[in-house]
């Protein structure tokens, strides 16, 4: 089996919801010599950014993509004790949570699970989380972005708030901000703002990903 083969394999048997035959072909490839790297970009993550596409056209729910995450893992946990200390990149940096007064965390979940498919260190606050644990956990973990997400048209005023947290304490420009959730639009966004709004989890890894690059 030729390296293009197998890392397509391990794609399509990812998104078919197979972890064993992950597991398999992930042990296969580094039996052929294939770099983890190669194996996590493009066979894993190849493979969960196309679940990802299938959630957004709505092929594809949050159980399936639920099931597709346990095959992602799985695969990771066989590949990641091969990465030397050199070979490893320094991940972006995330911390999530639903602002306080919320506790509807599906959304959120969802943007945790995709992001750390795709390579994210996520640090999730959970829901109802109070606003001054952004900007503390940020700090503490020196993260690249923080992430905020609301369903209730009540608790986006949270999101401000902790942007303007953020400029009081001379922390603005240290940090990129990335909000979502039901009521939140583009212009909410640009009102408040936040440098970066996405209505999907997929999208907004692929947001995270082109900001951090421009950096």
């Amino acid at each position: 089996m030729t390296k293009e083969q197998i890392l397509k394999d391990i794609a399509k048997n990812l998104v078919e919801m197979e972890p064993e035959r992950v597991v398999e072909l992930c042990n296969e490839a580094l039996n052929l010599g294939i770099l983890p790297e190669e194996i996590i970009d493009n066979g894993l993550i190849a493979g969960m950014d196309e679940v990802g596409n299938l959630y957004e056209e709505e092929e594809y729910f949050v159980p399936e993509v639920l099931i597709c995450a346990d095959a992602l893992y799985a695969g990771l946990d066989v590949v990641k004790p091969h990465i030397t200390t050199e070979d490893a990149t320094k991940p972006i940096k995330v911390v999530i949570g639903v602002v306080q007064g919320d506790t509807h965390d599906i959304g959120k979940n969802l943007v945790k699970i995709m992001m750390g498919a795709s390579g994210i260190d996520v640090h999730d606050l959970g829901r109802d989380v109070p606003l001054e644990q952004f900007i503390e956990k940020a700090e503490e973990i020196e993260a690249d972005f923080i992430g905020m997400s609301t369903l209730m048209t009540t608790t986006m005023d949270g999101m401000e708030k902790v942007i303007k947290m953020l400029e009081e304490k001379g922390l603005r420009n240290k940090y990129k901000v990335f909000i979502g959730g039901g009521p939140i639009s583009q212009s909410f966004a640009d009102k408040i703002g936040a440098d970066i709004y996405t209505n999907t989890a997929n999208e907004a890894v692929r947001r995270v990903k082109e900001v951090y690059g421009g950096l």
